[in-house]
């Protein structure tokens, strides 16, 4: 038997470790409830154990143009193995599918730079050239406390966003007195998949510290035909924290985090064999400085990813085995000062830099002639960007509220190619790039706020852009222009009694949208090139719960975007497809259940061969429904578990955004990268304090 069959070996693994850690927090609670006197004992005068909300199905916009996660808690479809997968459960965002891990998180049909990603505040850039290690590829979501997606070009403190922001957020609270707290958690799967971490932190008013421990891994998924899919990976972390809080408003921080993995890729020639990251970090917060000085904030960072894919460690190699050594080092740092003006308002005003430095060699394997160890490194470009920024709130009435920001990014960028490779080597380009945003929010009848804001982002060319060709062949290192987004955003919130929802609507003129187009024809043969075209996006979310009986709960969302490239008037490439999504919920005490339908209409509107740097369309792509089911079981405050079955029906189906299959060895090629078929997940967690 293959060593990447499917097998029991995980599920077996996560059980074990939930036997473990629920008798540990059985003990642990009971001992705890001990000391709380005869009414606290379970049995004699306690409630039992309630569950809280713990399988997300569709999140909802809380509020405006933000969608706020619980990271630790369990999903359907299955808990997420990286970012990207987590985001999946918000309408309106895809992920584009390459393997078992690693896809490129997509949202309103904009992905990559478009979509700004910040782990703890920073901005994480992946090393590979063919984006095998996207920022979310570093993310394990249960190591995060927080996470939080704002829509749109509407806030400038975390730099240009012409998609919006998606914030990873650890959250440090001051001890008042020693205490400490663990969480852990397993999940095992089909597929032999198993993910695990354990958190444990504590402190007292001094100090305090934390200590992360991430692992996850998986073989070859089957999709829904029984095809076996390339897809195996293996990834762990280990962080440290360290913080001081010496009085109440005052915080500071050291952090460091070491990481690395394997992956196998479904849609190239080569796997993901290497993918160490080190990061250290610094952060500082002084609250109530003044009466007008409510806090101010600085941090600074280092970021190093040192990257190798080859065709021989994951794969059995056709022709000559051959690694490549990308690696890119970032450095950053940011300062924001939140002042108070008077009256209602609030101004936050900030610096922020970020510099990186992108290097490569390739060669053979370990002890060949050419054994790409041996090679040195060469620069291909180095980026800089220093960014100003502020933005206010002023709360003009009790039931009016008005947001404006202004940011300018004086960006630049250096050619660090050989002559041989590049007609612009050794060349700099700069530029002065202005975003800013204004939005009127206006609370109604106290059930929901209704909003609309206007906002413009300007994004420079990312390194996956500026060092492809033109249509002519040469570099468009010094010719492709920035990007610009002008965007309208309305919407509303609600809630009343049993019933919740949001509708969220965009529509956006972009001004040199970077296109990349594969398969261009040179003369010789074909390549991949960058252009600027003229293009319009517009579309929404939707979404609403109503508790229609004190135990049951229905949900429904949906999310549309259209893309139209203007310039060549035609559809605009790697736009998903309309989507909807209906679940039911069931909770009663310790218990819950839940079921999920998600349904994709067929894509008809495609641009072959065009799309950005994620991916390019393929052509048209069939509709497809796919069902799922969960439950869950708390057995004391402290430890739960919960199980699920995804894709019940063991559907075959492909994402109109995946990528095209690749020829590997041992493998059926097929045209897209399938998803997985059915698959069956348990998961337990415990969280002692």
């Amino acid at each position: 038997m293959s060593k990447y069959d499917s097998g029991p070996r995980a599920a077996q693994a996560a059980l074990a470790v939930f036997a473990v850690l629920a008798s540990g927090a059985l003990f642990a609670q009971q001992a705890h409830e001990g000391h709380e006197g005869h009414e606290g004992r379970a049995g004699q005068g306690a409630a039992p154990p309630t569950l809280d909300t713990v399988v997300v199905t569709a999140s909802a916009m809380d509020a405006p143009l933000e969608v706020n996660f619980d990271p630790k808690a369990p999903q359907q479809p299955l808990p997420a193995n990286d970012g990207a997968s987590f985001l999946k459960t918000v309408p309106g965002m895809s992920v584009v599918r390459k393997g078992g891990t690693g896809g490129d998180p997509m949202f309103r049909g904009m992905a990559a730079s478009r979509l700004n990603i910040l782990l703890d505040g920073e901005q994480i850039l992946g090393g590979c050239g063919g984006r095998m290690d996207p920022p979310t590829a570093y993310i394990f979501p249960d190591a995060y406390d927080r996470v939080t997606l704002l829509k749109g070009p509407q806030s400038v403190v975390y730099g240009p966003a012409s998609a919006g922001t998606v914030l990873f957020e650890r959250v440090h609270k001051r001890y008042e007195q020693p205490d400490w707290r663990l969480n852990a958690a397993a999940t095992g799967a089909s597929a032999g998949r198993f993910d695990g971490y354990l958190d444990v932190k504590g402190g007292n008013a001094a100090v305090y510290g934390e200590g992360i421990l991430t692992r996850s891994r998986s073989d070859d998924y089957r999709d829904g035909g029984g095809k076996k899919v390339h897809a195996r990976y293996e990834r762990q972390s280990l962080t440290g924290i360290v913080g001081l809080t010496p009085d109440e408003a005052t915080r500071l921080e050291l952090s460091a985090i070491k990481s690395d993995g394997e992956a196998a890729y479904a849609d190239r020639g080569m796997d993901g064999s290497q993918f160490e990251r080190e990061n250290v970090a610094l952060k500082f917060e002084k609250r109530h400085l003044a009466s007008w000085l409510d806090k101010v904030q600085a941090q600074a960072y280092y970021n190093y990813i040192d990257h190798v894919m080859d065709n021989y460690s994951l794969r059995t190699p056709v022709g000559m085995a051959m690694a490549s050594n990308p690696d890119r080092k970032s450095t950053g740092g940011r300062f924001a000062a939140t002042l108070l003006p008077g009256g209602d308002t609030i101004l936050t005003l900030g610096v922020d830099r970020q510099e990186n430095i992108h290097t490569a060699r390739s060669g053979g394997p370990r002890g060949s002639a050419n054994d790409y160890h041996n090679q040195k490194r060469r620069q291909d470009f180095r980026f800089a960007s220093n960014g100003f920024f502020g933005e206010l709130r002023w709360q003009a009435s009790a039931a009016d509220s008005v947001i404006a920001g202004l940011r300018n990014d004086q960006w630049q960028a250096k050619d660090s190619r050989a002559g041989t490779a590049s007609a612009t080597s050794g060349a700099h380009r700069r530029e002065s790039l202005w975003s800013g945003f204004m939005r009127y929010e206006r609370e109604w009848a106290q059930h929901g706020i209704a909003y609309l804001g206007v906002g413009r982002s300007a994004r420079a060319p990312d390194y996956w852009e500026i060092g492809k060709a033109s249509e002519s062949g040469n570099s468009v290192f010094d010719r492709i222009e920035p990007e610009i987004t002008h965007q309208l955003d309305l919407g509303l919130t609600w809630q009343s009694g049993a019933v919740q929802g949001f509708v969220s609507a965009f529509y956006g003129k972009l001004d040199d949208y970077i296109l990349i187009e594969s398969r261009y024809p040179n003369g010789t043969g074909t390549q991949t090139i960058a252009r600027n075209v003229d293009a319009t996006l517009w579309g929404g979310e939707a979404g609403a719960s109503y508790r229609f009986a004190p135990q049951w709960k229905g949900s429904a969302s949906l999310a549309y975007t259209h893309g139209e490239n203007d310039s060549d008037h035609h559809a605009l490439g790697q736009i998903p497809p309309l989507e909807g999504r209906l679940g039911l919920d069931w909770q009663r005490g310790a218990y819950s259940a839940g079921a999920l339908l998600r349904l994709v209409v067929a894509q008809n509107r495609y641009a072959r061969n065009e799309g950005n740097i994620v991916g390019q369309d393929l052509g048209r792509n069939g509709g497809f429904a796919v069902f799922s089911l969960n439950g869950s079981y708390r057995l004391n405050k402290s430890a739960s578990f919960s199980v699920g079955v995804d894709n019940l029906f063991d559907r075959k189906y492909a994402e109109f955004i995946s990528k095209s299959g690749a020829d590997v060895t041992g493998y059926e090629q097929t045209a897209r990268v399938n998803e997985p078929g059915r698959t069956f997940w348990l998961r337990a967690q415990v969280d002692l304090d």
